[in-house]
Parts: C-alpha cells; structure tokens; sequence
C-alpha cells in the first residue's frame, strides 16, 4: 500500500472516533422522531397523536412521523417504545388502555412505571351514564335510588370484561351502592345498540359512543365521570357531587405523550412544554373536542400524580369486583 495512502487512512481512523462523539453531541431533534401510535388508524388515540404529531413537526424543525404499531390492545406498540432507546427519537403515544389497566390484568413485557416516562397528557375522554328516554329515573339521585331498592334486578352493558367501561361502570356501582348484572359486549357499538333495544337497562360509556345518540334522543344522559364535569357535555352533572362515596369520584380514558424510560429531563420539558402550549391553540382544543377528548393537559409531577391514582382507582375496582380476563 502507498505511504500516502496509509497516512490518508490513518488521518481518517482517528478522525472517526471525533465524528461520532460530534454527531452524539448535535443538539436533540437533529433527526425524524417517530411517534408509535399503538392503536389502528382512526382511533381516539391515533387521531389525538397525529394532532400533536404535526404541532410538534412544526414546533421542533424536524419530521415527526405517526407510525401506527397495533395488536394486542395496545400493549405491542407500547413495548415497543418501552425498548426504544432514551434518545427522544421514539415517543409513545399513551393511554389507559395499555398503560393503566392492562397491567393490572394480564403480565406484559414491560412495565410501565419503570419503562416508560410521562411527558404530558392531553386530556380525558369523559365517560357518560346513559338510559333511555323512557327510564323512569330523571337525574343521578333517582336513578341510585331506584337501583338501590331492587338489588340485582337491573342489568348493565359494556364493551367488554375489564374494558374500560367495565371498570368505571364497577366503580360507580360500588360507590353508589348498587348490585347489578353485568353483560358485557364486543365492543361500544353493540351495547349501545342493545341499550336502546332494551336489552340492558344502563350503561356508562365514552363521549364519543354516546354522545351522539344523546343528541339524536336515542338515549338520555344522566351524569359524567369527570369531577368538574366537561365542556362536551354541558349540564350534565358530575358523579362527584353526589353525596357520599361518590363524592370525588373522577375517572376517564386519558390519552398523552410518553418516552422510553430513563428520558433526559431536558428532552422531557421540551416536548411537555410544546404540548401544553398546544393545548392551549383553539384550534387544536377544537380538534380534541372533536374526537370527544377533553382538553386537560398534566406535565411533570401533576401527571404522574394523576397516573398514580389512576392506576390506584382501577385496581381497588378490580380486585373489589374479582375482575379477571379469560
């Protein structure tokens, strides 16, 4: 080999080492960022994630691409980002679902407290106790008290065993003091359906499953499962201000942004900072609203607060009511 041309290789072996450390260096986002959406296109979080996808495209500089990785109710895309590397280049676009519940019933290959890391919530999907027109009960009180006096006989709908509904379904039930039978449904579509057929007597379910038959007086709404109530549902008073047990009671389907575990801190305030500035554009409040997701964003301490009594919430449900999966 030429002496020059050993030299010119020598030049660039001791170059290399440099060039990696300057391009580990470059300041974060200096590439893509892909966002795993870990629900089929269309759903609430797919479409909450993709809002927050181009705010944030045009907020960093850089393309943050949606990449839908469904199956097993969310929880394939979420360890996906569990094992991503921490370098802000895979985010996680969480919910209840995968991160809350299924925990709490099934093992799974990774562990959400440890393996992921909060940035920011975007807001709660409120959940409706709905009845027919024609259901004697006119507000929360009579409805308790008409349950309450015929122990067993009423019947509920969900969209599934330990679905989300379920649980907040076994949860007001308890506090309010009501025993009732549980029919459960593949899905929201067809226990809506079998509400309105009188099939089922009651049920508690997503914004989005029943407010538009609200609307359309298929179905009467009787109370929400926020605390301070929502701007979705005007006039529909909240469980919380019911006496008793059901006082505070505070319970939806969140949707927000999440990381790998161990996220650098500085990585986290960027990114939780753009989604609250976000969440504060009317137009992208109006696009949340419209997929019946409200506006409720958490950072920081307030979000893992939140994530925390959550988690506590559905697990004191699910082992009151024995909740186990097939």
């Amino acid at each position: 080999m030429p002496k020059a041309l050993r030299l010119a290789l020598a030049l660039i072996a001791c170059c290399l080492p440099g060039l990696a450390a300057a391009q580990s260096q470059a300041p974060w986002p200096s590439r893509p960022i892909r966002l795993v959406i870990p629900w089929p296109p269309g759903q609430a979080t797919d479409l909450a994630g993709r809002v927050i996808a181009q705010r944030l495209q045009e907020r960093l500089g850089q393309p943050v691409v949606p990449e839908n990785r469904a199956g097993a109710g969310g929880s394939i895309g979420s360890d996906v980002v569990a094992k991503a590397a921490p370098d802000g280049y895979t985010l996680l676009a969480g919910s209840s679902g995968p991160i809350t519940i299924a925990p709490l019933l099934q093992r799974l290959p990774y562990d959400p407290t440890r393996d992921l890391t909060p940035i920011a919530m975007f807001g709660v999907s409120p959940y409706l106790l709905v009845v027919k027109p024609d259901f004697p009960a006119q507000n929360i009180q009579e409805f308790i008290a008409l349950l309450r006096a015929r122990p067993g006989h009423y019947t509920f709908g969900s969209s599934g065993t330990a679905a989300t509904a379920h649980l907040i379904i076994e949860a007001f039930n308890a506090a309010a003091g009501i025993e009732a039978l549980h029919v459960p449904f593949a899905g929201s579509s067809p226990s809506m359906t079998a509400l309105m057929g009188g099939q089922i007597n009651y049920s508690i379910e997503t914004m989005a499953a029943t407010n538009p038959l609200v609307r359309q007086g298929a179905l009467r709404a009787l109370g929400i499962s926020l605390s301070a109530g929502s701007s979705l549902a005007p006039g529909v008073e909240p469980f919380a201000r019911q006496p008793g047990a059901l006082a505070g009671f505070d319970a939806g389907a969140w949707v927000g942004l999440m990381g790998p575990g161990h996220l650098p801190e500085p990585i986290v305030e960027r990114l939780a900072a753009e989604v609250v500035a976000a969440m504060a554009q009317p137009e992208i409040r109006a696009r949340f609203e419209s997929i019946s997701v409200e506006p409720i964003p958490r950072t920081g301490a307030a979000f893992n607060t939140y994530l925390a009594e959550q988690r506590a919430l559905f697990q004191g449900i699910i082992q009151r009511a024995n909740i186990r999966l097939d």
